[in-house]
């Protein structure tokens, strides 16, 4: 199978299974589907049946098949002919779908085999799809016998029936000189466009793909199969689309068109088009006539054949009129061409290595000595281009970040799904509460932090909120609880809190369990209430009694830590008792490019982000005190953080290792964790790219004595990059 297919095929399921989910929400809170969004699941799914039947999914294909055929029947007779109780079985059924398709689809991604049988699942729409045409027979036999007794007098056929499509009313003139400008025009039209022959065709659609879509010979294929699948009868040129591959390359030079003997079935079509993707722009074309068959072809009961006596001065009007009514019809049919495209990550992976590479390049075309050897005015023409140089680069580097950059709401919108789930499951009533959806992150770190995010907000649901409403109000609270998931960013981090208020969590139980589990490492006494919330990051920690079907099996929260500080980022809990917890992640904007700070040990450099570093200071031997281990620490403002002296860390000379006031510290953060780094000199704040290290460097667990990275400075030396919490676990926690 194609790989690029297979990605295209996988991204578009995707991005549509998401869209369902949203639209689900949305409606579900509004108690109702709207009309449009029956017709949008429809395509959905109509979408998806025809992708998966493409790439050979069988099981996927027929699942979304038999829901198509549900929202058919129900797009057919109106979402207001569903009673409310099935509109409710219908929201269920239609989330369970969601998770029946989403089940399939990460098997495609995982590379394992497809269910075979879904015969149960089939089972299941067909028999709600029973249930509605039950109650259709039902409402047409009530309405016949509701007609019988108060319409008995009344004339069949005199009203119209609201339901029917109303059918454009055309006239055509009456004597052939009077059409025979619009033939002209009609035929000059056709020439132009391209028209195929077709004599029986009365109306054509002319319709273009959005560029570079691919496929286009299967893309054209399932819009025709959309307006099969509605019994509209048509033609479609070039003839073969599904099985003759050549006819992608017709597509993409000159569109495709769809023939219609009957401007009736046309206009059909223009609706169904409106909701189909990858489409640029169509257009309804008029087929040429000669002017003897367009004056034999009025119906023998048409207002015309009744007064031939009308004058021929009128025809041209109407006709004009009906051309005009074509031209706006097709003008308003056209969709706004949207100027989004999707890229595939490896090739913005690319964009930012190269840009990344520039930036080095400039920064050592810069430094180079051999400029000092320049006349005066040369150097400084030469500076003058170095800086607009500087500017273009710096330029470039934004907007190729900026690429990777995505809103959050992606992830949080599946929260969503999550809370009214477990709403109903455990019987719970909270809302959840969205706040900074737009903020945008690197598209690598929202992929790393879904999980943990997702982990945190189940926790809440399932042991944060009280068990009952009148559990909330003996304890002064709003009978519904609530969760409010936000989202905002610094200069160089985003900030993400999961908040509820429900029990909170007590310390002394924690550290009482934690001692039980073994999982100390100094006094009970001694941990102060950050610590002791800290404790249930640490692996196995649950205070649960019981394993629920969601949490309790002393897994998570060690998890939530690991893949957060992958990323670079760190896990903080603060929580009070009786009112609530908020645990907050903070995230880097982006892990390919970061300010940093260098310093030196010996001729070492390093580079420390300077999202890390609180302050920088100089001190005397007399500041640095000892712990009862002999460890030395510093006071700063007010507490005592422990020193790692950066050279003994890793076993460097240090020029000024005995004379501590030559020296340098810098006060470093990282989450929770705090301590004061001892280096040589400060040398200054610059721009780094971040490299990873090679590969067989794996094999030394460098993450966990504090190196992330490393980058090529503007003079070609290698600056190791320091990550502050591997440096804090091994320096002072594993000390």
């Amino acid at each position: 199978m194609d790989e690029s297919m297979l990605e295209a095929y996988l991204f578009e399921e995707n991005e549509l299974l998401d869209k369902l989910d949203e639209m689900l929400m949305s409606d579900e809170k509004e108690g109702d589907f709207s009309t449009d969004d029956v017709n949008e699941i429809f395509r959905i799914m109509h979408t998806i049946k025809g992708s998966s039947a493409m790439m050979s999914f069988n099981s996927i294909s027929t699942i979304a098949h038999k829901i198509e055929d549900l929202f058919f029947f129900i797009r057919d007779k109106g979402i207001d002919f569903v009673s409310a109780a099935d509109k409710k079985d219908l929201f269920d059924l239609m989330f369970k779908s969601e998770d029946r398709l989403r089940a399939e689809i990460e098997k495609v991604e995982n590379g394992e085999p497809l269910t075979e049988n879904v015969d149960d699942f089939i089972a299941t729409v067909s028999a709600f799809l029973d249930r509605l045409k039950k109650d259709e027979v039902k409402g047409e036999s009530d309405a016949a016998a509701s007609a019988s007794s108060g319409n008995a007098g009344s004339v069949p056929g005199t009203e119209k029936d609201p339901g029917a499509p109303e059918k454009a009313q055309t006239a055509d003139a009456a004597d052939g000189s009077a059409v025979s400008n619009i033939d002209n025009t009609a035929a000059v039209n056709a020439k132009l466009a391209g028209l195929p022959e077709d004599a029986a065709a009365q109306q054509f659609i002319h319709i273009f793909l959005e560029e570079g879509v691919g496929m286009e010979n299967l893309r054209a294929y399932m819009i025709v199969n959309a307006l099969q699948d509605c019994g509209i009868p048509f033609r479609t040129y070039p003839e073969h689309m599904d099985s003759d591959p050549s006819t992608a390359q017709q597509i993409i030079d000159n569109g495709f068109f769809l023939a219609f003997d009957q401007a009736d079935d046309c206009q059909k079509a223009l609706g169904i088009l409106k909701s189909q993707n990858h489409i640029r722009s169509f257009e309804v074309i008029d087929a040429p006539r000669p002017a003897e068959e367009k004056k034999e072809a009025v119906p023998a009961n048409s207002p015309e054949k009744k007064s031939s006596g009308a004058p021929a001065s009128s025809a041209p009007q109407k006709n004009t009129q009906k051309a005009k009514s074509t031209s706006e019809t097709a003008k308003k049919a056209t969709p706004i061409k949207q100027s989004l495209i999707s890229v595939n990550l490896q090739k913005l992976d690319s964009l930012m290595n190269l840009v990344g590479e520039i930036v080095i390049t400039e920064s050592m075309v810069t430094s180079s000595p051999v400029l000092k050897m320049l006349p005066q005015e040369a150097y400084d023409n030469f500076n003058k281009s170095a800086r607009q140089l500087r500017k273009l680069t710096d330029d470039l580097q934004d907007i190729s970040m900026s690429l990777r950059m995505v809103p959050i709401s992606g992830v949080f919108q599946k929260m969503n799904r999550i809370v009214r789930d477990m709403k109903s499951k455990l019987g719970k009533d909270v809302k959840l509460t969205i706040v900074g959806e737009e903020t945008e992150v690197d598209k690598s770190i929202v992929d790393s932090i879904q999980d943990p995010i997702m982990h945190i907000v189940r926790n809440s649901m399932d042991h944060g909120i009280e068990a009952t409403a009148a559990e909330r109000i003996r304890a002064g609270k709003n009978p519904q609880g609530e969760i409010i998931l936000s989202a905002s960013h610094t200069s160089s981090e985003v900030v993400i809190s999961v908040t509820d208020d429900g029990y909170g969590m007590d310390y002394k139980t924690i550290l009482d369990k934690a001692e039980q589990k073994e999982l100390l490492t100094k006094p009970k006494s001694s941990y102060s209430p950050r610590e002791a919330l800290n404790l249930i990051l640490l692996p196995g920690f649950s205070t649960n009694k019981e394993v629920t079907e969601y949490s309790g099996r002393g897994v998570g929260m060690d998890v939530v830590k690991k893949n957060v500080e992958a990323v670079g980022g760190a896990v903080r809990i603060d929580s009070e008792y009786g009112k609530g917890t908020t645990i907050t992640l903070k995230i880097p904007l982006t892990m390919a490019i970061v300010d940093g700070m260098k310093v030196t040990v010996g001729d070492s450099i390093f580079t420390i982000p300077i999202s890390n570093i609180n302050q920088s200071f100089k001190v005397t031997a007399g500041d640095i005190i000892l712990d009862e281990y002999g460890n030395e620490m510093i006071e700063r403002m007010g507490n005592f953080y422990p020193i790692v002296r950066l050279g003994r860390f890793y076993n460097i000379p240090s020029k000024y290792d005995a004379n501590v006031e030559e020296g340098i510290m810098i006060w470093l953060e990282a989450g929770d964790k705090s301590c004061v780094l001892y280096a040589d000199d400060l040398i200054g704040e610059q721009q780094v790219v971040v490299k990873p290290l090679p590969t067989y460097f794996n094999n030394y667990d460098l993450k966990n004595v504090g190196i992330s990275g490393c980058t090529i400075l503007g003079d070609g030396n290698i600056s190791i990059i320091l990550d502050v919490a591997g440096i804090y676990a091994a320096a002072v926690e594993n000390a």
